[in-house]
């Protein structure tokens, strides 16, 4: 029997910004438990919850203090349970974030290292002396901006963050780590968590001679050095995979089916197959899907070498349209109504795709990029870079979850980043009053994923279409969009089993698909 996270649908919950239970503006563990029929509702499978430990916030939770408790800002360790106890009475299966390749500055370990070069804690980060002219030890940047290093004035020392300064980065070549991480996920586990989502799952290990990264041709460094550098040395080596060895045997020796999902952000397929070989992560998020632009060859060649290459390894593939961290879809789709059309269209795709789908909250609603103000912004990504990169916050707005009032029904008082004044349209409350909504294409389509049992196997056969469609047979059911300009009109025969627009239709032995417009179909002799 196929394990159940290599065909789930699994719906991604930004903390801060899902529903505040407790009315301080900032979403917590109280308001998720509240709101889990509406996950029910939609018929997801899973639920990945982000970071909720002890945290001073420099990112918002992924700056962790203690990896086993819950902040006071989400709730507590009780809150915890229930909202587990409540996800697994709807059938929900939950999955948390671990954030294994740095701390918190405030973690107890770190606050030991500084406090001299010869505190055994010390060995637990990466600390190095300043290369002869004094600045930093290689030419690493940081993700968020400026140099990966920050130097320590009391112990004349610099300590490596390949993210924010207050986020110290673990040495993974200390057992005490490897360690600590395993109860770290005992102790979840023990609480009944179905699954690990793993941070920057690639980045653990670091080049252990710590050699500069090469310029890449043509680069010019802007905002930040990283994106200038080749991420030869900072990431993605060899040693990483021993980690993941480890956590699989663990995994593997629960009495359930637990599961792990890396963030290995890498856009080659074929490395990313490194990651899930049958002895180490179940999954991987595909950043290659994730990143294309709105053109078919693009999507066809990206699933094409996806698939290929988790098919190589025995692993399912994953595909994912928006998350936290990125802009979100139906925004970088074109926005406005081209863009609604398209995420309209992109649901039939991510759903009919073999694999993993992975949904983050509020692409249900059809929700797009905020613009938001610079005094409102929070994203360290932004102060880092001084205005220059904008930052994550404008995909973290909180959920709508009523048409009016000042937080929409995510909270009671003023919510932590203040949604668009015309939200309340794209509220779960309004679209969930409108059968023809995005919001009910998305259940509708999980529902015909859950119940067609072609769309829960490995099979996948292009068929051959215009450049500005792609098709493919899934054995009983067919997938067609037309992501180009001009309508199109397909022989595929069959009964049409959903479209993204009221506008698709078949006749005749024909599909019509106008612009930015998909459809399921079931072939005339399936």
């Amino acid at each position: 029997m196929t394990p159940w996270w290599q065909r789930a649908v699994c719906y991604q919950v930004y903390v801060r910004s899902f529903a505040d239970g407790d009315g301080d503006g900032i979403g917590d563990l109280i308001g998720l438990r509240q709101r889990l029929e509406h996950l029910s509702w939609l018929g997801v499978d899973a639920v990945w919850i982000t970071p909720f430990y002890p945290s001073p916030m420099a990112d918002h939770g992924y700056d962790v203090a203690d990896y086993r408790d819950v902040d006071p800002l989400f709730g507590s360790l009780d809150d915890f349970d229930f909202v587990v106890d409540e996800a697994h009475r709807l059938g929900i299966r939950v999955i948390v974030d671990v954030v294994p390749n740095h701390t918190s500055d405030r973690h107890p370990w770190f606050v030991e290292a500084l406090s001299s070069r010869d505190n055994p804690m010390r060995e637990r980060y990466i600390f190095r002396d300043p290369a002869p002219d004094g600045s930093p030890p290689n030419n690493w940047g940081s993700v968020f901006g400026g140099p990966a290093w920050t130097m320590h004035e009391p112990t004349g020392q610099y300590w490596l963050h390949l993210f924010a300064p207050e986020q110290p980065d673990l040495n993974w070549r200390h057992p005490a780590v490897h360690e600590d991480f395993d109860q770290t996920l005992r102790f979840w586990l023990d609480r009944g968590v179905d699954g690990f989502r793993i941070d920057v799952a690639h980045a653990l290990y670091k080049d252990e001679q710590l050699r500069d990264n090469p310029e890449r041709p043509g680069h010019q460094r802007g905002a930040t050095a990283y994106f200038s550098l080749e991420e030869r040395y900072n990431w993605d080596q060899p040693e990483v995979h021993d980690v993941y060895r480890r956590w699989r045997r663990l995994l593997d020796s629960c009495d359930a089916e637990r599961t792990s999902v890396g963030e290995v952000f890498l856009f080659d397929p074929a490395r990313v197959a490194d990651y899930v070989r049958p002895d180490e992560l179940h999954l991987a998020f595909n950043f290659n899907f994730l990143g294309q632009p709105w053109e078919a060859p693009r999507f066809r060649d990206s699933i094409t070498r996806s698939l290929e290459a988790m098919e190589s390894v025995g692993a399912a593939s994953t595909w994912v349209l928006s998350n936290h961290d990125v802009t979100r879809h139906a925004t970088r789709y074109g926005g406005g109504e081209q863009g609604q059309r398209r995420a309209r269209a992109a649901v039939l795709l991510l759903l009919g795709l073999p694999g993993t789908a992975f949904v983050y909250a509020g692409e249900e609603l059809g929700l797009e990029e905020v613009e938001l103000p610079d005094e409102a912004r929070q994203d360290p990504v932004f102060f880092r870079t001084a205005g220059q990169l904008k930052g994550r916050d404008g995909c973290r707005v909180p959920i709508p979850w009523e048409p009016q009032g000042p937080g929409f029904g995510f909270t009671e008082s003023s919510p932590w980043l203040p949604p668009p004044q015309d939200w309340g349209r794209r509220s779960v409350s309004s679209l969930t009053d409108d059968p023809e909504s995005i919001l009910h294409l998305y259940r509708r389509a999980i529902s015909l994923r859950h119940s067609l049992p072609s769309l829960q196997g490995p099979h996948l056969r292009w068929l051959d279409t215009p450049p500005s469609c792609l098709a493919f047979d899934r054995g009983g059911v067919t997938f067609a969009a037309n992501l180009g300009a001009e309508a199109v009109t397909l022989p595929l025969d069959g009964d049409l089993l959903l479209g993204s627009s009221p506008d698709v239709a078949t006749t005749a032995g024909s599909l019509h698909l106008p612009p930015d417009t998909s459809a399921w179909i079931r072939p005339g002799d399936a």
